[in-house]
């Protein structure tokens, strides 16, 4: 029996099943066996009578906009296969960004701290012969998916929202005025459809007709108590040059429990990939280096793993009428990050609005539908920099190229201040900060860096860094314009802002 075995089956909750599921899944996706299901059809009959006004497939992130639609007055339905309840890992989140939720009125001050079970300062971001970086509040908050979940599920319900639970949505019918939401034991009449169901949501999956993904994010980790030193974090940190063709990074957070620590590294879908198990067994290996301590010192209270797939084409565009994927399903986060919680909160205002607007405007077609996850530059940008983090299976390359890269890039940022810096680290690329970064990382890093990354992605980069400067413009004009009443106009709005990444907020204080 190996490590990971050994170790996995001590701990409650059966994580090596979850391991091995989890790998059976990966394995199918580098060998191409993507499922292509048909879910959704679409039917000339006449939808007659609504039973709700949305239906919600999929509750760990679709509560938030559930609530927020229930909360402004619509009949909104959540469908869940199994019990709509949180994990007990932490979900790490900054201040600004987590204060949506009492921005909405979906919870209130008092109840947002309830679900808060950690913070901490500072967080570190250092890489291999590189000086530490010591940031503050970013990624600082520990919020209790269990705790989190509880409390909006309760509101919900008090708002008169109904949940369905061991309630998957198997199939969908888009009719002439609306659309039919079928389980095994319901069928919902309605007028829109939210596809909350994550990132292996088989309406996604349709939609995307088992398109392998461009770039993966393969992720483990573990809580556990013992750890000495448990006051700060690190948001993003590398100790090894490149190891079996990936870099390594790792995060670290202070948990309820004792410590979260994550192994992650990006790549793409070759057949040749190593699987998670051997990632684990990599992360056992390393973390008594990382951390300072024993794994004998250590008390696994979890583990976590799991892959995170990602297209050049995001968000993902569906091709159906009163259907939008939100959260992971919609493929609009970061393809740097791993965490739809964050990409979530920054975004429930604009879609909670918009859907809104929506339903009183009864504009449910696709094209309008698609405004609500419209083009933003400031994300697509990130493409090159994951193909500059990782490594082609069979690809011969300098051993310390990675950690050179990310030396040198961070310590012009670092340089240029805390307004180029912090809006990077939390996923927000703005294009003053990108036009003042580029210039003044030094050369010779980035040139062995071409070659890898090829001209035609080089090709694609440069386009989206133009139409980054263009929407920055564009944002700030809009800006001296009228109020925006229109539909379109609204949309056309809100792609700017977001898109320039000019929604970004950041906490101040230190707490």
């Amino acid at each position: 029996m190996g490590q990971v075995q050994k170790i996995l089956t001590q701990v409650k909750g059966e994580p090596l099943k979850g391991l091995q599921f989890a790998d059976q899944r990966w394995t199918q996706w580098r060998q191409g066996q993507i499922p292509c299901p048909t879910i959704v059809r679409t039917s000339q009959d006449n939808c007659q009578g609504y039973d709700c006004d949305v239906v919600v497939c999929g509750g760990t992130l679709g509560i938030m906009l559930a609530a927020a639609l229930q909360r402004q007055g619509w009949q909104v339905v959540l469908l869940e296969k199994g019990i709509l309840q949180g994990r007990d890992q932490e979900w790490n989140i900054s201040r600004s960004e987590l204060n949506t939720l009492t921005e909405l009125e979906l919870l209130t001050p008092t109840e947002l701290q309830e679900v808060i079970f950690t913070e901490y300062n500072p967080a570190r971001v250092q890489f291999l012969k590189g000086e530490p970086l010591w940031v503050e509040n970013i990624l600082n908050i520990g919020v209790s998916p269990k705790a989190l979940l509880a409390k909006l599920k309760e509101k919900f319900l008090t708002w008169g929202g109904k949940v369905f639970e061991h309630n998957a949505c198997t199939e969908i019918e888009v009719c002439d005025g609306g659309a039919i939401a079928k389980t095994d034991k319901l069928t919902l009449r309605t007028r829109l459809i939210l596809d909350g169901m994550g990132h292996f949501s088989p309406i996604a999956q349709q939609a995307r007709q088992g398109r392998k993904p461009d770039g993966i994010c393969l992720v483990v980790g573990s809580c556990a108590k013992g750890f000495e030193h448990n006051k700060t974090g690190d948001l993003i940190y590398s100790f090894t040059p490149i190891r079996n063709q990936c870099q390594y990074f790792w995060e670290a957070f202070p948990a309820k429990d004792g410590r979260t620590t994550y192994l992650f590294t990006y790549l793409d879908a070759h057949p040749d990939r190593f699987s998670l198990e051997f990632l684990l067994d990599e992360y056992l290996k390393l973390l008594p280096e990382y951390q300072q301590t024993e794994l004998t010192a250590l008390d696994f209270q979890r583990f976590l793993f799991g892959f995170f797939p990602s297209y050049r084409q995001s968000p993902v565009r569906y091709p159906w009428d009163r259907i939008v994927p939100i959260g992971d399903s919609s493929g609009a986060q970061s393809p740097v990050s791993f965490g739809g919680f964050g990409s979530m909160l920054r975004h429930l205002k604009r879609l909670s609005a918009g859907l809104n607007d929506v339903l009183q405007q009864d504009c449910c077609d696709r094209r309008s539908l698609r405004q609500l996850q419209p083009y933003q530059p400031n994300l697509s940008v990130t493409w090159l920099f994951q193909k500059a983090m990782s490594v082609g299976v069979k690809q011969r390359c300098n051993p310390d190229e990675i950690n050179d890269l990310m030396n040198a890039v961070f310590a012009v940022m670092a340089d240029l201040g805390d307004d180029v810096l912090y809006p990077f680290l939390q996923d927000v690329v703005q294009f003053q900060g990108l036009a003042k970064t580029l210039p003044r990382v030094n050369f010779p890093t980035v040139l062995p860096l071409l070659p890898k990354l090829g001209v035609g992605a080089l090709a694609d980069w440069l386009r989206h860094y133009l139409s980054l400067g263009l929407y920055s413009s564009g944002y700030h004009l809009s800006k001296k314009m009228p109020p925006a009443t229109d539909f379109q106009m609204k949309r056309w709005r809100e792609a700017l802002k977001y898109g320039s990444g000019n929604d970004f907020e950041r906490e101040t204080e230190t707490t």
